[in-house]
Formats: structure tokens, C-alpha cells, sequence
């Protein structure tokens, strides 16, 4: 199972990054090898729909969750589509992230807000 998250720098240790569509890059995890790949954002720098083709990009990375602190409906809308699962992170790195996942004491994202749409989200 491949887990997506957005982070600040690409590595292991590094935070989830607070806002899913202006993340730099995605970290793709694969449960089962343990092999770790990232994926440049090229939604960082849109002017709108930046969550959407943030979304998208985790559908085309083949990704069955994702693991993130926010999201928006529209983005959150393109991923419950394609049946990605979404969850909430803790304030630690995405390492630290994996393995709560793994061990089952991640909870599901429930709460969705309405979006930025252009408003900027930091």
C-alpha cells in the first residue's frame, strides 16, 4: 500500500507541510518495501485550483491514503472520488506520521474546510 503526504523537504524527517496545495512535494511511501519517493508540486505555484491538481497528482502517484493535517472539499472531493482514504497528522515529521499509520493510531480526516480558492492558505 502506497501512503502519500505533503512535506517541506524531501526526506524521511522532514514536517508535514500545513497546507496540502502549496506543498513543494509529496513524500509517496510504500508500506510494504519501505520505499520512499517524492514527487515535485507543480500545483505550488498555480494561481487557483492548486488543491485539484494537488489531489490529482496523488491519484496519479497510485496512492491509497493520504496523510495530511488539512484539505480542502474540492481536493478532498478528487481523492474520496478515486477512494483515497484521508487522514489527520500529528505535528510530527513525516516519518513519525508513517509509522503511527502503520500502527493503526492515525484517525481519519473529518473534518474538511470549505477551500482557499485563491485566497492563499498560510
Amino acid at each position: 500500500m502506497k501512503i502519500a503526504i505533503p512535506v517541506d523537504e524531501k526526506r524521511l524527517e522532514s514536517n508535514v507541510c500545513a497546507s496540502f496545495g502549496r506543498t513543494p512535494c509529496f513524500l509517496v511511501y510504500d508500506v510494504e518495501s519501505n520505499e520512499s519517493v517524492f514527487i515535485d508540486n507543480s500545483a505550488a505555484a498555480s494561481t487557483g485550483g492548486a488543491g485539484i491538481k494537488a489531489a490529482q497528482a496523488i491519484v496519479d502517484s497510485k496512492a491509497s491514503a493520504l496523510l495530511t493535517p488539512r484539505l480542502g472539499e474540492n481536493a478532498a472531493d478528487v481523492l474520496k472520488s478515486a477512494g483515497i482514504k484521508i487522514y489527520k497528522t500529528t505535528s510530527a515529521s513525516a516519518k513519525e506520521n508513517i509509522d503511527a499509520f502503520v500502527a493503526g493510531k492515525l484517525s481519519l480526516l473529518d473534518e474538511i474546510h470549505a477551500g482557499f480558492h485563491g485566497r492563499g492558505g498560510k
